[in-house]
């Protein structure tokens, strides 16, 4: 019984976090990616967006292209070794051009879920996998 309430936490705070991530894309903020299995899973999750993927061209002008948009930007890099250097440098790159990126979303998932998965694109999974251990599946989860 006490994994189920860890698991049925665990849950309510991802979908807390993913409720946070569908305000910033709804005002139009740049969710900052490392790939297209990213975005999939974000949008079989809920999440409509503007991703960037960071892997693309240099980090350097990807940061000051994304930087001169204006908008909003989440830096949501895998929470693996090479995620966590790209967070970094983004992170840095933006604040140079006067941006401060919102890094704790990506923080958090990463303090949840450390243990179970480290990237961006396993999030749909696990959540459909709390979902079903917590009884709180939704017919999109086996779409």
């Amino acid at each position: 019984m006490a994994d189920l309430d860890i698991y049925r936490k665990r849950l309510e705070r991802i979908e807390e976090l993913l409720s946070e991530l569908s305000e910033y894309s709804g005002r139009g903020a740049i969710i900052i990616v490392e790939g297209k299995r990213d975005v999939l899973s974000l949008k079989r999750l809920g999440i409509k967006g503007n991703f960037e993927l960071a892997t693309r061209q240099s980090l350097f002008n990807f940061s000051e292209r994304i930087a001169r948009l204006g908008s909003e930007v989440v830096i949501l890099t895998d929470w693996d070794r090479r995620g966590d250097m790209l967070a970094i440098k983004l992170s840095g790159y933006f604040q140079s051009f006067g941006l401060k990126p919102e890094l704790e979303i990506r923080n958090k998932l990463r303090l949840i879920s450390q243990k179970e998965i480290k990237d961006v694109e396993s999030l749909y999974t696990y959540v459909s996998k709390l979902r079903l251990k917590t009884g709180s599946c939704s017919k999109q989860d086996f779409q």
